[in-house]
């Protein structure tokens, strides 16, 4: 048999905790929103620098913007002067004019024929390489190269590299997403500096 007080207890608690449920609360309200404040205060904490963030370099980004400064040589065309568009288009290159080089892909064990208006990478994906790279602009590092005979600048031409200075360039080092070839030369795959 049922208990009857045990019963009608039970029943008094459950109308009190639907009645609970369903009150108003204590009526509290989020405060406002902070964290934008926050981020502008630790933001204040970290010292400016003038050079790249570490890591920057592997996923592109980073780079200073240079410019000269107003009033310097160069800052302005003097008029009726054309500014020169400076860059490489290898699709601007006639097909009869396509020339084509001996490219040796050291670690790949082969020597293949690359036209001057294919870059390196898409050369060696044509012949079912597994190629390292990531932005295919020239704006990271992944798909780097090295030409140990010297200079790159001797060697191919690159269509918008941001990443390699001149002394990298120097010590034979290309970004095969965006480099072109201008002569033979043998190739080491997946090198940066």
């Amino acid at each position: 048999m049922v208990n009857e007080a045990g019963f009608a207890l039970g029943a008094v608690l459950t109308v009190l905790a639907v009645f609970f449920h369903f009150s108003r609360g204590t009526r509290w309200r989020p405060g406002e929103d902070i964290s934008q404040e926050i981020l502008d205060r630790r933001a204040e904490t970290v010292p400016e620098t003038e050079f790249a963030e570490p890591g920057n370099r592997a996923i592109g980004g980073g780079a200073v913007p240079a410019g000269v400064p107003a009033g310097e040589a160069g800052a302005e065309l003097e008029e009726g002067e054309v500014e020169e568009e400076e860059g490489f288009d290898p699709e601007a290159i006639p097909e009869d004019e396509v020339e084509y080089h001996e490219i040796e892909y050291v670690k790949e064990g082969e020597t293949i024929e690359v036209a001057n208006d294919e870059n390196l990478l898409e050369a060696g994906e044509d012949e079912d390489w597994d190629l390292p790279y990531s932005c295919r602009q020239g704006q990271c590092v992944s798909c780097g190269g090295l030409i140990p005979d010297g200079n790159a600048e001797d060697y191919v031409i690159h269509d918008g590299q941001e990443m390699l200075d001149e002394g990298e360039l120097e010590d034979g080092y290309v970004l095969t997403c965006v480099a072109y070839p201008t002569e033979s030369f043998s190739l080491e795959t997946g090198e940066t500096p």
